[in-house]
């Protein structure tokens, strides 16, 4: 019997092997892959070559592994430091660069040292300039799936039947197409995530979401929540799923989404009068009968045929509710407990991996209330203390195992010797601390 070899692959490599082998069976051709992938038409050929000869591997760099042959030494980093920060600690990095090579005979990359003084606190980014031409209408993508203009906007849209409301939108760019659309109470990271979730599920992966970076009214604005948190939440969710995120600096850059609002604060907030919608559940019924006919009569003919939403695949499918999880850094401390919103969450004494003390774990507020404790891809047995837990001045135990081999014994009172919060197998229901309207 022969062993299995496995290959361990990272997520936008499985996109790309998804992409090629669609490419190979005609589905598409070197123009579509190529914009759904992010590469120029060549390199998809390179790849099809590669896919085609190697199978699966051939859309693995080969360098992984190795180290660059342009690095840097980290000895000679600290001694570029040393320099810079004693003799060129105001210079500019174009100006210390050339002093670096005349005074010292060290040859660097100007953008090298920029990126290194920025990271030794001697060098701010600056802002880019704002230009002074006028705005030029942009062209609207090729195809269905390219671009997905998103944003919400709030309303009264029963009118004064109802409170205020937020309807979060995604149109096609190609299209003109309402590809999903939602009321929710406000923006927030929770809602926009169910929003993202339902709609890849519903449509696949688009190849980029163009959507607001947020203005002064709506972080002012009543009804908006954890505004300056959601950006990086988003990002971050939307880059780890392979969707490239690309944000405009104004409203008239996403013209279109904002004029489709403008319809249906017209036209939407009427229909809805008419069939006398007077609850939020109603007014989601109502959207999946009034979309359709909305899309039948104000989208466009794309100018190509193919639609480039990526499927999610199953090993994607299985991480989604992962991904789109608010997702915080905390340290667990020396007695092996984690604080998080004014809550203790006490670690089991076995673990599927090794827990040290001091180290960073992520927790993950999924969107069903589940709070999971995330370390290097495991997820940690734990159960929450019903009070403040009593400081623990020196627990001799450096590290929590699969199988705990210490022969340091906890205290009487500690949650480990106590059988109603831990057992062998650690079932505990999850705690709901997210927020949200019911």
């Amino acid at each position: 019997m022969t062993q299995q070899e496995i290959i361990t692959m990272t997520q936008k490599e499985v996109l790309r092997y998804d992409v090629i082998q669609d490419l190979i069976i005609g589905k598409i051709d070197g123009t579509e892959a190529a914009k759904q992938i992010s590469l120029s038409v060549r390199q998809v050929k390179r790849l099809k070559v590669n896919v085609k000869k190697s199978g699966i591997k051939g859309v693995i760099h080969g360098s992984r592994g190795k180290e660059g042959n342009r690095k840097i030494p980290s000895k000679k980093i600290k001694k570029i430091e040393h320099i810079i920060k004693e003799k060129y600690h105001d210079f500019g990095p174009t100006f210390a660069t050339e002093k670096l090579e005349e005074n010292h005979r060290i040859k660097i990359g100007k953008e090298k040292l920029r990126l290194l003084m920025i990271d030794w606190e001697l060098w701010q980014v600056k802002p880019r300039r704002q230009s002074k031409k006028w705005h030029v209408w942009r062209s609207r993508k090729d195809n269905f799936g390219e671009m997905e203009q998103f944003d919400g906007s709030y309303h009264l849209w029963l009118e004064d039947r109802f409170e205020e409301l937020c309807l979060l939108l995604s149109i096609d760019d190609a299209t003109g197409i309402i590809t999903h659309a939602k009321f929710d109470y406000n923006e927030s990271t929770v809602a926009v995530f169910k929003f993202w979730t339902e709609y890849f599920t519903q449509n696949g992966l688009p190849v980029s979401i163009y959507l607001d970076k947020y203005s002064t009214y709506k972080i002012n604005h009543k009804n908006a929540v954890d505004n300056k948190d959601m950006i990086t939440q988003f990002e971050r969710a939307i880059n780890q799923i392979g969707v490239q995120p690309i944000t405009a600096h104004s409203a008239e850059a996403k013209g279109r989404v904002e004029r489709v609002f403008q319809t249906l604060q017209d036209r939407l907030v009427k229909e809805m009068r008419l069939h006398n919608i007077l609850t939020i559940e109603q007014a989601n019924e109502f959207l999946k009968e009034y979309i359709p006919k909305f899309n039948a009569k104000f989208s466009v003919m794309p100018n190509k045929k193919a639609n480039l939403h990526r499927k999610v695949n199953i090993q994607l499918k299985e991480k989604l509710s992962s991904i789109f999880s608010i997702q915080n850094e905390r340290k667990v401390n020396n007695d092996y407990t984690i604080m998080f919103k004014t809550k203790y969450f006490q670690l089991a004494q076995e673990q599927p991996t090794t827990v040290y003390k001091k180290d960073t774990v992520m927790i993950e507020e999924r969107l069903d209330g589940a709070i999971k404790i995330n370390l290097k891809g495991h997820y940690l047995n734990y159960a929450i203390l019903p009070k403040r837990p009593k400081k623990q001045i020196d627990i001799k135990l450096p590290a929590i195992t699969k199988k705990n081999q210490s022969d340091w014994k906890p205290p009487v009172n500690h949650p480990w010797r106590t059988q109603l919060i831990f057992n062998n197998k650690l079932k505990i229901e999850q705690p709901n601390l997210i927020k949200e309207r019911v």
